[in-house]
């Protein structure tokens, strides 16, 4: 049974001990894990995950499950999370659901934050 996160792939890290006189010694970071249920309302299923704690506020972030499988980016998740992420997505695009839990990301502007930051920086100063 391995200690790693079933979508993000968070696992054990090494590091040392150091105590109070400064010695050095081994020890392993443990991951936060925690099994979980998680509803997905586009498979109509529970899903049963081993996940890390860090994962979990990630996904409260999102929303749901269905949320942070479908627009978190492809290249960070598991094996598992991408059939999990295929499967969802297949099904939100029979249904026509698909654009409900896309999230459309905005393009940044540059040089908007700099007219904005001599903006404020000019109220500040009245």
């Amino acid at each position: 049974m391995s200690r790693r996160c079933d979508l993000l792939a968070v696992g054990v890290m090494s590091g040392n001990k150091v105590s109070h006189s400064n010695r050095k010694t081994r020890r392993r970071f443990l991951p936060n894990l925690r099994e979980i249920s998680f509803r997905s309302d586009a498979l109509g299923c529970d899903i049963n995950l081993k996940i890390a704690a860090s994962t979990l506020r990630t996904i409260n972030k999102f929303g749901n499950i269905d949320s942070f499988l479908v627009n978190y980016s492809y290249a960070k998740l598991t094996e598992k999370a991408k059939k999990l992420r295929i499967k969802i997505k297949k099904k939100l695009v029979t249904t026509g659901k698909l654009n409900e839990v896309k999230i459309v990301k905005e393009k940044k502007v540059k040089g908007a934050n700099e007219k904005s930051a001599k903006a404020k920086k000019a109220a500040a100063k009245k």
